[in-house]
């Protein structure tokens, strides 16, 4: 009983209170495999109190001028950076990631998040249109839809819960966002800020819990007329499903199996780490991560070797050690997922030149049931393998030749997803030949992960449904209304 004392003990945060759970979920610390914190297992009762303190705040907030929401905006901005290094530590510890990379990343990130639309929301424009002819003139007006459902993943959890509750709290909504219950924490710990930020009871609603209980709720619940969701497919087709009898506006942002396209004429000196970084950033897990690697037969075997070597040089460690490049992976069963596919991977005669099962992976003792892996490298591959089709979500990437650019643009382009891509070539005109072809979101070329966030983010094909951005967020989380005027 004495451990059960220290445990970190979350609460949903519902009209601007901290409320107890009837019942809760373990939270595991994923560099020890231990429990170390306790979630709130919600569901219908506490999605119906959030819906209702979420329409209760709605006409205030709705009604303050963009000005007004802006500064608040920028407050809880100046709160979160505040609290930069707590919310990097616990960050690291809740979801796996290293302290460095939650420091210099996610937290950062958060905190532009909200500046970013706290001065967006300022710099719209509306259309106008006259006919002169029937003495006629038409404009636009644009407002919030009123209760948003954001529901975000685990790999960038404050990241991308911000991402999506700085948007749509500028354009006027009240929300309501379920973070994924493996990592929680920072989520919580961002709703104690709110009140000293000056956001009103009730405009931002964190309920925790499952998908199947609580996500569900907020999906199919007839009050939240707009979800906006970042994860996998399949929970996507539930949405879907949940989302279709009450026509809800949804935005979806998927998975990807991203490919690096590595010309001969690539300059290999910035090529190389970069491509180790994409491959292996946040353990894998970033749906922008590089997991097929095309490079030009001539310079293949170079490429290889050297990317092998630099692989070597990635660090996994304790996520606290400021020397490691990768901290662990999630969770026990997403570590055994990841794991499999390498086995499928030998098991149809690929070489695995390093990492998983090659490579001795040396931790404390303390975390020798943490879920750590090597990053692994994967040759001699099908294009139809699983491991060059699925998503895989972890340190894993496998390396194949190509000859031509047509070839390589076709296999490129021949599996489901479409959400991001890197080119690698010093040609001008075969990069932009090449990115206009290719069936992704977002084309890098000769860098990786530079984002410019006035711009459209999200994927093709079963990379997603819509755009997140300046113009692209505000107008998912508003309604626009043409207005015709007779004179």
């Amino acid at each position: 009983m004495a451990a059960t004392k220290t445990l970190l003990m979350l609460e949903n945060f519902i009209g601007g209170k901290f409320l107890p759970s009837h019942s809760y979920i373990d939270s595991y610390d994923p560099s020890t495999g231990e429990v170390y914190c306790r979630v709130p297992n919600s569901g219908k009762e506490e999605i119906e109190a959030a819906v209702e303190a979420a329409r209760a705040a709605f006409p205030g907030w709705s009604s303050r001028s963009p000005q007004e929401r802006s500064q608040v905006l920028h407050r809880l901005a100046d709160l979160l950076e505040l609290s930069l290094e707590d919310l990097a530590q616990a960050e690291s510890k809740d979801q796996g990631k290293t302290v460095t990379l939650a420091r210099t990343m996610d937290i950062p990130r958060s905190v532009q998040n909200f500046r970013f639309f706290a001065s967006s929301i300022l710099h719209h424009t509306s259309e106008c249109t006259q006919m002169d002819h029937l003495g006629c003139l038409h404009y636009t007006v644009r407002a919030p839809v009123g209760i948003a459902g954001l529901i975000s993943p685990w790999n960038l959890p404050l990241y991308l819960l911000t991402w999506k509750i700085a948007p749509a709290i500028a354009a006027g909504n009240t929300v309501i966002a379920k973070p994924s219950e493996m990592t929680s924490v920072t989520a919580w710990m961002m709703c104690k800020l709110l009140d000293k930020a000056g956001v009103p009871p009730g405009v931002v609603n964190i309920v925790f819990g499952t998908g199947p209980r609580v996500g569900e709720a907020l999906v199919s619940h007839p009050e939240v007329p707009l979800i906006s969701f970042t994860g996998s497919q399949p929970t996507a087709e539930r949405i879907t499903q949940l989302s279709a009898p009450h026509c809800k506006k949804l935005s979806l942002e998927l998975g990807g199996k991203n490919p690096a396209i590595i010309f001969e004429d690539a300059n290999l000196e910035e090529c190389v780490p970069t491509t180790v970084r994409s491959s292996f950033a946040n353990q894998g897990e970033i749906c922008l991560c590089t997991s097929r690697i095309f490079v030009q037969k001539s310079i293949y075997s170079d490429f290889l070797k050297r990317f092998v070597e630099a692989t070597r040089m990635w660090k996994v460690g304790v996520p606290s050690d400021p020397s490691a490049s990768m901290g662990a992976l999630i969770s026990k069963a997403h570590l055994e997922k990841v794991r499999s596919y390498i086995q499928k991977a030998r098991a149809e005669g690929a070489r695995v030149l390093c990492g998983e099962g090659v490579d001795k992976l040396d931790l404390p003792p303390r975390n020798q049931a943490g879920y750590f892996m090597l990053p692994t490298v994967i040759t001699d591959i099908k294009d139809e393998s699983c491991c060059m089709k699925e998503e895989i979500f972890g340190p894993v990437t496998c390396v194949v030749p190509f000859e031509s650019e047509e070839e390589v643009i076709r296999r490129a382009n021949s599996v489901k997803y479409g959400l991001a891509a890197t080119v690698w070539s010093g040609n001008v005109g075969r990069v932009h030949r090449v990115a206009k072809k290719l069936q992704s979101g977002l084309v890098w070329t000769n860098c990786w992960l530079i984002r410019e966030l006035n711009l459209p983010f999200g994927g093709m094909k079963s990379s997603g449904v819509g755009r997140e951005g300046a113009k692209d967020s505000y107008e998912f989380f508003t309604e626009v209304k043409t207005i015709t005027v007779k004179h």
